[in-house]
C-alpha cells in the first residue's frame, strides 16, 4: 500500500492543478448576509412591477424595447450599481417593428369582438376594412389552383392546426421528489428522436407554394389560430428591412378561430372587420445590457461571472414569465451583492441580453466578439477568462437545481457550492441538455453555462401569449431564485479554482 502513497499524491495534486474540484467553501456567515438581505429587504416587488407594468413589451429592435434599455440603465443606477451600459451586439436584418393600433371583429352572421394579436413585423390594413371570410385548405401544391384569382379583398382563414382538448391537469405545479430525482439521471446513452426528414420537405414545399399564392392574391388579411382560454399566442412573420410591407397577419384564440371556421363549414357567411396599425422603423441592431461588479484580485480580476436573461419580450403581454421573471432574478441578485459591499476576487457581471426570442441574438453577438468567432475560427481575448454563467428563463418558478449540459467536471463544484442553499430546495444537479436559451450561446463553445431547473408553474399556458403580465410572476419564488443566483455567482466569484472549459473546445464549436 505504501507504494501507491506517491501515485495518488500526484494525481491529488494533477486534479487540483487543472481546477476539477472545487477548495474553497465560503463561510457560512456570508451565506447568512445574502439570505437576511434578499428576504429581508428584497426589491422584488418593485422590480417586478418595473420590469412588466412600467416597460411594457419589449420586441426585439422595436421603439418600445430601445426605450426599455433607457429605462433599465436608469434603474440599474439607481439599484446602485455603477457604469451599466448598453453593448451593441449583433445586426439584425427585420429592423425595428410596433403595433398601435389592433381592433378586430366578426360582423357576420353577428357581431362579436376578438382578442387578437397582429403578427410582429406583419402590414397595416388600409384603415378600418370589411371583407368576407374564406378558408384556406391546401393540402397539395395542386390544390394552389382552386384559390387562383379568388382571394384579394378577402380575408383568409388559415386551417386549424391545434384543437382544444379537457386537460385534467392542475392549472400550474411544482416538480415532485419522483420528476426530480428522474432529472437526476444521465440520459446520454439513450439516442435522441429525429423525427422524418421526409414529411418536413413534403410540408415546407406546400408552405412556399402557400406563402406565393397569397403574396400573389393579396388578400385584407390573414387569420391564424394559436392560443387557447380565448387569449391569442404571438408571433412573427418572415420580413427583411427594406421589403415591400407584409400582408396583415393575425392571432386569433383557437376558440375564435374554430369558431369561424366551423360557420364557413356550415355553409354562413361569416364577415370580419379590422383596423391593423404596425410601424416599421429602421433599427437594425440589437443591444445588451451590462454592468459589473469589478474583481478586486490582481490574478483573477479579469475572470468573469456571467449571470443573465433575456430582456426582449413577445409584443401581446408585457413579457412577465418571459422574461422579465429572469431579469427581475437577476437584478436582484446584483443589488444583494451590491449593497453587502463584497469584493468579489473576479468580476461579476449582470448581461440582459436582446433579441433572445429571434434566435439568441444578443448572447450570440456577445459569444461572438468577446469569447469565439465561429466563422474565422477565431478565439476572442476573454473567452479564456470566462468562469461560469447561469442563465434564467423559464419562468418565475423556484430553482431547484442545475442542468449541468453533460459537464461532469462541473459536479465537485455545484456539490460545494449548494449546500448553504439545499435548505431552500435547491438540491438537483442533471446531467442533462437543455436548449431554446441564452445559455446554449456559451455552452455550444464548450464554455461552463447553464439554466436553472424551475418549478413550471402555469409557464407554458401562459408564454408566447397576450397572457404573459406581471400576474404570471411568482414573487416569493423570484427572492428565493435572487438569493441563490448571488450565492452561486459569490462562490464562483471567490473560488480558488474554477469549472473546467470541456476538453476539445473550443476548435469543437466550429466542427
Amino acid at each position: 500500500m505504501k507504494s501507491l502513497v506517491k501515485p495518488i499524491l500526484f494525481i491529488i495534486a494533477a486534479v487540483s492543478a487543472n481546477g476539477l474540484c472545487a477548495q474553497t467553501a465560503q463561510s457560512d456567515e456570508m451565506a447568512y448576509r445574502i439570505k437576511d438581505e434578499a428576504f429581508n429587504r428584497s426589491q422584488v416587488e418593485e422590480i417586478a412591477s418595473f420590469m412588466t407594468d412600467e416597460l411594457g413589451p419589449r420586441l426585439a429592435a422595436s421603439k418600445m424595447k430601445l426605450r426599455a434599455e433607457k429605462l433599465v440603465l436608469a434603474k440599474l443606477d439607481s439599484l446602485g450599481l455603477e457604469n451599466p451600459k448598453a453593448e451593441f451586439a449583433i445586426e439584425f436584418d427585420k429592423g425595428g417593428w410596433d403595433n398601435e393600433r389592433n381592433y378586430v371583429a366578426m360582423t357576420a352572421p353577428y357581431y362579436c369582438s376578438f382578442a387578437a394579436n397582429p403578427k410582429a413585423w406583419s402590414g397595416s390594413t388600409k384603415g378600418l376594412v370589411k371583407g368576407k371570410c374564406v378558408i384556406l385548405e391546401i393540402n397539395d401544391t395542386a390544390d394552389i389552383k382552386k384559390y387562383e384569382g379568388k382571394l384579394k379583398n378577402k380575408i383568409v382563414l388559415m386551417p386549424e392546426r391545434q384543437k382544444y382538448e379537457l386537460s385534467f391537469r392542475p392549472m400550474a405545479s411544482r416538480y415532485t421528489d419522483e420528476q426530480l430525482q428522474k432529472m437526476a439521471e444521465d440520459t446520454r446513452p439513450y439516442a435522441p428522436w429525429g423525427g422524418s426528414r421526409g414529411s418536413r420537405a413534403a410540408d415546407n414545399k406546400i408552405k412556399a407554394a402557400t406563402d406565393s399564392l397569397l403574396k400573389m392574391e393579396q388578400p385584407l388579411a390573414i387569420i391564424s389560430g394559436d392560443g387557447t382560454f380565448n387569449i391569442p399566442g404571438s408571433r412573427g412573420v418572415n420580413y427583411k428591412a427594406g421589403d415591400p410591407e407584409p400582408i396583415t397577419e393575425i392571432v386569433l384564440p383557437i376558440e375564435d378561430h374554430g369558431r369561424m371556421i366551423r360557420l364557413l363549414k356550415a355553409g354562413e357567411d361569416v364577415e370580419m372587420e379590422l383596423d391593423i396599425r404596425n410601424t416599421f422603423t429602421d433599427n437594425q441592431k440589437i443591444n445588451n445590457i451590462i454592468v459589473d461588479i469589478p474583481g478586486t484580485d490582481p490574478k483573477l480580476k479579469n475572470e468573469v461571472v456571467l449571470i443573465g436573461a433575456h430582456l426582449d419580450s413577445w409584443h401581446g403581454g408585457t413579457g412577465g414569465a418571459d422574461n422579465a421573471s429572469g431579469c427581475i432574478t437577476m437584478m436582484e441578485a446584483m443589488r444583494v451583492l451590491k449593497s453587502l459591499d463584497i469584493k468579489p476576487r473576479r468580476t461579476i457581471r449582470l448581461a440582459l441580453w436582446g433579441g433572445e426570442e429571434q434566435g439568441l441574438y444578443g448572447s450570440r453577438g456577445y459569444a461572438k466578439n468577446r469569447l469565439y468567432d465561429s466563422e474565422a475560427k477565431k478565439k476572442q481575448k476573454d473567452y479564456d477568462n470566462f468562469a461560469l454563467y447561469l442563465n434564467m428563463d423559464f419562468g418565475s418558478g423556484r430553482f431547484k437545481g442545475v442542468y449541468m449540459e453533460e459537464n461532469d467536471m462541473a459536479y465537485p463544484f455545484f456539490d460545494a457550492w449548494k449546500k448553504p442553499i439545499a435548505s431552500l430546495g435547491f438540491n438537483t444537479l442533471s446531467p442533462r441538455k437543455v436548449g431554446s436559451t441564452d445559455h446554449v450561446s456559451f455552452s455550444r463553445l464548450g464554455l461552463p453555462a447553464y439554466q436553472f431547473i424551475q418549478d413550471p408553474l402555469d409557464y407554458f399556458r401562459a408564454y408566447h401569449t397576450t397572457m404573459d403580465t406581471y400576474e404570471r410572476l411568482s414573487l416569493d419564488d423570484l427572492k428565493v431564485n435572487s438569493a441563490i443566483v448571488a450565492w452561486l455567482a459569490y462562490c464562483a466569484a471567490m473560488d480558488d479554482n474554477r469549472i473546467p472549459v470541456k476538453p476539445g473546445y473550443p476548435e469543437a464549436a466550429a466542427k
